[in-house]
């Protein structure tokens, strides 16, 4: 059941609140890399054209060293990538000034649109860095791993391409060693076995540099509580050097009151600007493309409602998870949330009330609907502590709610409420739902 609900595509990259960690751009990663000893190509980021322009020129780029145009935004893939203007790819080689200069300006204040975001995402920054020739392409990464129960060493010696493409058709060429929690670095003989992996000699001039690499990124990884360190690819030059020419760094969103520095780098601007709202009120929200909004509590509880509305033919809007404790206020902010999305056209509140009192959810969404006025359905499922408070309370507010006694039901509803209205719109009708002014 669970795989139905994963089909829903996301319009955004995910929110910190939601996921817990924090992305930062490339050039960002490549900054906080070199302040830790690894060896990244030289770089400046640009927010105009005319930057652009400055920076190819204080990198030498022309007859002395080529340069690299690569659009900032939070997203895979963006080579193959296509602005909205019809500009194609966003990573270009940069042999003359006036190309910097006009390839930032086809770049900057456009929607770039990628495999991984159909939808486009903005580019406010262009980075500009020095082209790295390379013998050999590679790829490297540290990340929390469940299944070792720590960090997770993983390298393949086929970089420079989708690290899922190569474990797709070549699995025995990704290398995976666990590396101890409570170590502070990375053993010797676990990163001479790796080097070893990646093809490396020991009497070659890369074998002890790619497990300096190695040992620099964990200790990089525990001191800014990372939870991913992805470099792909590292680059072998020809002169045996190891130098890192892209990078996608994850941090541990609870660890933001003493990563304060890193985080105050976040940019909103590539992120669902819901579950940026969302975030500021402690609430689990994932924006999705569905038409019915869902308001759950308990991560499980909320899965399963969006994936019974997929069996019912409906398609939800959001994960929405407020949480054991959540309060009136939560509550409210979160059907503002629901109520201010041009998508969603019926809302779904799901409540088993344990530690969560039903009676605090049907306040929230009475005052919500006294305040900013709710003008779509509502289908409430509530059980659990304080459920027949809750009815007396939603029964007496003056909003007519519709009311069901099992989640079968009550996503049956919800899909055909919402499917009314998505008809209605579509023929530009007006259709009033009693009690919401629709």
């Amino acid at each position: 059941m669970l795989a139905a609900s994963r089909t829903c595509r996301r319009i955004a990259p995910r929110a910190v609140g939601a996921t817990r960690n924090l992305n930062v751009h490339e050039y960002i990663a490549m900054e906080t890399m070199n302040k830790h000893g690894i060896s990244v190509p030289a770089g400046h980021v640009a927010t105009t054209p005319e930057e652009a322009q400055h920076c190819f020129k204080k990198l030498g780029g022309g007859k002395d060293k080529d340069v690299v145009i690569k659009a900032q935004v939070l997203s895979g893939g963006r080579g193959l990538g296509t602005f909205k203007n019809g500009f194609k790819g966003g990573v270009h080689m940069v042999t003359k000034e006036q190309e910097a200069h006009d390839f930032a300006k086809s770049m900057l204040g456009e929607e770039l649109v990628t495999k991984q975001n159909a939808n486009g995402i903005i580019c406010n920054k262009v980075y500009l860095m020095e082209r790295i020739y390379m013998r050999r392409e590679l790829y490297l990464s540290i990340l929390m791993d469940r299944g070792s129960g720590g960090p997770l060493l993983v390298a393949s010696p086929f970089g420079g391409t989708s690290i899922e493409d190569v474990a797709a058709s070549n699995p025995d060429a990704i290398f995976t060693l666990p590396i101890p929690i409570t170590d502070n670095s990375i053993p010797d003989d676990t990163c001479a076995k790796m080097a070893e992996n990646l093809g490396f000699e020991p009497d070659k001039a890369g074998y002890d540099k790619i497990q300096t690499l190695m040992k620099n990124l964990y200790k990089m990884f525990l001191d800014l509580d990372c939870t991913q360190a992805e470099l792909n690819p590292v680059a072998e030059t020809p002169d045996g050097d190891i130098v890192v020419c892209d990078a996608k760094v994850n941090f541990d969103g609870n660890a933001e009151f003493r990563q304060s520095e890193i985080f105050a780098r976040r940019d909103l601007t590539q992120e669902d600007a819901r579950e940026v709202e969302a975030s500021k009120y402690d609430l689990n929200y994932i924006g999705l493309d569905g038409n019915i909004g869902c308001m759950v509590n308990g991560a499980g509880l909320a899965m399963s409602t969006m994936d019974i509305i997929t069996l019912k033919g409906g398609s939800p809007a959001n994960f929405l998870d407020v949480g054991g404790g959540a309060t009136e206020t939560q509550v409210q902010k979160a059907f503002e949330l629901l109520n201010s999305d041009n998508n969603v056209q019926a809302i779904l509140v799901n409540i088993f009330g344990g530690i969560m009192r039903c009676d605090v959810i049907a306040a929230g969404i009475i005052n919500a609907a006294k305040e900013i006025g709710m003008k779509k359905p509502i289908v409430i499922r509530l059980q659990g502590t304080n459920v027949e408070a809750a009815k007396k309370l939603i029964e007496g507010c003056g909003f007519r709610m519709i009311l069901a006694d099992d989640l079968e039901d009550a996503a049956a509803k919800a899909v055909g409420v919402a499917d009314i209205a998505k008809q209605a719109n579509d023929l530009h009708l007006g259709v009033k739902f009693e009690g919401f002014g629709l």
